[in-house]
């Protein structure tokens, strides 16, 4: 007699409910199975992360306290991986190099020597 198939769970950041019905707007898309919405959640997850690691990286190199646009654009434009995103990014309104980079001590100190 076969065991009966356990039923998992996962826990995903996006809703798949809402990946579904994404997934639904494109006429091509037909029936969608139940796995599929988990899947491509999970999928978007890991891409993210993957994105903010090596912005994060870009961001202690240039040794900035916060992760910025022109992060992100040096990562995209600096990595094969990403070079799909390099038309999307090209969009984005331009920003001086890392600005906001500096600290308020150090904007501080500059006021004094002035």
């Amino acid at each position: 007699m076969p065991k009966a198939a356990k039923k998992t769970t996962f826990k995903t950041r996006f809703p798949a409910a809402r990946i579904k019905k994404i997934m639904r707007v494109d006429d091509e898309v037909g029936k969608v199975a139940a796995t599929t919405p988990i899947l491509i959640s999970k999928a978007v997850e890991l891409f993210l992360q993957s994105l903010i690691d090596e912005a994060c990286k870009e961001a202690r190199d240039s040794r900035s306290k916060k992760v910025t646009i022109s992060h992100i654009k040096d990562v995209v434009q600096g990595k094969d991986s990403f070079d799909f995103l390099r038309d999307k990014i090209n969009s984005l309104p331009q920003t001086d190099v890392h600005e906001g980079d500096v600290s308020p001590v150090k904007n501080k100190k500059k006021e004094r020597e002035q």
